[in-house]
C-alpha cells in the first residue's frame, strides 16, 4: 500500500470519528494526571471504572479519587482542575458555542478541588458546589473544599463573584469565603488557611508554567499537553519533513503504540489512548512518521479537534503491523503492553531504553535530555526521584497476557525486548 493510500485511509478514519462530537458542539478534554486509585464514570451506563492517564473526558463524566489518590483534568487552553484525595467532580457541560467560545461547567460534589484557570480568550469556566456558582473568564487560581454541611473557597489569585441563595459574594485574592450549607449563611476572611495538598497544587502549576512553550501556537491553537512535550522530548528539524518531535529514551526499535489501551466511546467506537505521560497531543492531531535515521517521530499538523480514534501514520517501516481497533462487543477498556517499564525501588528508578518516559514523574529531573543520552549509550540508567511516579502499573495488569491481548485486538507487531528487559534498536536523533 502506498504512503498516499495510507494517509487517505487513516485521514478518512479520523474524519469519520469527528462528526458526532462536532454536531453536538461537544468537546473532549484530558485526564492529565492519575496517582493512586482514581475512578471515572464515562456516562455510558458502566458506572465507575478504573481511570488512567490520558483518558479522553466528554460531557457528563464524573471523576473521583479514593483515599491517597490524586488526579488532574486539563482543558484545551492548559487550564487545570486538580483533585485531592476523596474528591468527586462532574463535567455537566463541555460546549463549543457557535461563537467559538469554549464553555465548561464543573460541579464539585465532594472533597477538595484546585482550579487553575488561565483565562485565555474565548474560554469560560463555570464552577458550582452545593447551591453556589462562580463564573471565570479571567485568570484565577482557587481551592474549593466541599464537605457535608459546609464549604469554602480560597482565592490564591484573581477574583470572582460567588452567586448563592443569599446573593453574590465578591471574593478577592488571598481571601476565603466560608459557607454554611444548612442555613445558606456565609462569611469572608482576609486570609487563607494552609491545606495538606496546597504544595502539590503549587508544584503542578509551576511545572506547567515552566515547560509550557508559547512557540507551540505555531502547531495548534490548543495548548494542553504542550508542557509535557517540552519536558519529555524535543523538537528538531529534518529536511523534507520540517519540524518533528520525539520523546526521550527511545531508539529505532520503539513505536508509538507500545503502551496504551483501546477505550470505547459511543459515537466513535474504540479509540487509542496512550499510556505515556506526554501521550496526549501527538495522538490528537498531526501524524506519526518513521524516518530511517531517527525512528518514529511526531509531525505537528491540524488543530487538536475532537478525538482521533487512531492517529495518522505515515511511512511505516517494512514489517510494521498497523494498529487496528478491536472488533469486540461491549464498552470495554482493553490495555496493551509491549514496551519496557522502568523499575522503581524506593526513590530509585531504573530507566531503560525504549521506555519513552513511562514512569518518570513530571518535573522530577532538570535535564531529561542528558539522562536520555546515558540510557541510549548503556541501555539503562538509575536515577533518584523525590516524588511519586506517574502511574503506569495498571497498563501491565490486563486480564490476559500481553501477547494474547495483542492478538485479540489486532496489533501483532512485537518489540525487540531482550530477556534483561532492555528494548533493542539504536538511538534516535540525539
Amino acid at each position: 500500500m502506498s504512503q498516499l493510500n495510507l494517509f487517505l485511509g487513516f485521514a478518512s478514519l479520523c474524519l469519520l470519528a469527528l462528526p458526532s462530537l462536532a454536531d453536538s458542539h461537544a468537546r473532549v478534554v484530558r485526564l492529565s494526571d492519575v496517582q493512586g486509585e482514581v475512578q471515572v464514570d464515562r456516562n455510558i451506563g458502566q458506572g465507575f471504572e478504573k481511570a488512567f492517564l490520558n483518558l479522553p473526558l466528554t460531557q457528563g463524566v464524573k471523576v473521583r479519587t479514593q483515599q491517597q489518590a490524586q488526579a488532574a483534568l486539563e482543558f484545551e487552553d492548559g487550564s487545570s482542575v486538580r483533585l485531592a484525595p476523596n474528591t468527586t467532580v462532574e463535567l455537566p457541560q463541555l460546549l463549543l458555542r457557535d461563537s467559538g467560545v469554549k464553555f465548561t461547567t464543573l460541579n464539585v460534589l465532594e472533597g477538595t478541588a484546585y482550579v487553575d484557570f488561565l483565562g485565555t480568550k474565548d474560554n469560560i469556566l463555570e464552577v458550582t458546589f452545593a447551591r453556589e456558582k462562580l463564573s471565570l473568564a479571567q485568570p484565577a487560581h482557587l481551592r474549593i473544599v466541599m464537605a457535608d454541611v459546609d464549604a469554602s473557597v480560597a482565592m490564591f489569585k484573581g477574583e470572582a463573584g460567588i452567586v448563592g441563595p443569599k446573593g453574590t459574594v465578591q471574593l478577592n485574592k488571598n481571601h476565603t469565603a466560608s459557607f454554611d450549607l444548612l442555613d445558606d449563611q456565609y462569611s469572608v476572611a482576609n486570609s487563607i488557611d494552609e491545606y495538606p495538598y496546597d504544595s502539590w497544587d503549587k508544584q503542578q502549576a509551576q511545572y506547567q508554567q515552566r515547560y509550557a512553550g508559547k512557540s507551540y501556537s505555531r502547531y495548534s491553537p490548543d495548548a494542553y499537553g504542550s508542557e509535557d512535550l517540552n519536558y519529555y522530548g524535543s523538537f528538531f528539524s529534518v529536511p523534507g519533513y520540517g519540524t518533528l518531535w520525539q520523546p526521550y529514551f527511545v531508539g529505532v526499535g520503539w513505536d508509538p503504540f507500545m503502551n496504551g489501551a483501546w477505550a470505547y466511546y459511543p459515537g466513535t467506537g474504540y479509540g487509542w489512548v496512550s499510556a505515556y505521560p506526554w501521550g496526549w497531543t501527538p495522538y490528537q492531531c498531526g501524524n506519526w512518521t518513521f524516518l530511517q535515521m531517527y525512528g518514529w517521530a511526531w509531525q505537528p499538523g491540524a488543530a487538536c479537534t475532537g478525538w482521533y480514534t487512531l492517529p495518522i501514520i505515515l511511512n511505516a517501516p517494512v514489517g510494521f503491523v498497523l494498529p487496528r481497533a478491536p472488533q469486540l462487543p461491549g464498552r470495554r477498556i482493553l490495555p496493551l503492553n509491549r514496551g519496557p517499564m522502568p523499575a522503581q525501588r524506593g526513590n530509585s528508578v531504573q530507566i531503560v531504553n525504549n521506555s519513552a518516559g513511562l514512569g518518570i514523574p513530571r518535573g522530577s529531573f532538570r535535564n531529561l535530555a542528558q539522562l536520555s543520552g546515558k540510557v541510549e549509550s548503556s541501555g539503562f540508567a538509575t536515577a533518584t526521584v523525590h516524588t511519586a511516579p506517574v502511574t503506569a502499573g495498571w497498563w501491565h495488569s490486563g486480564t490476559a497476557p500481553v501477547t494474547h491481548m495483542g492478538t485479540a485486538i489486532g496489533h501483532g507487531f512485537s518489540s525487540s525486548v531482550s530477556s534483561s528487559g532492555h528494548a533493542g534498536g539504536g538511538g534516535g536523533h540525539r
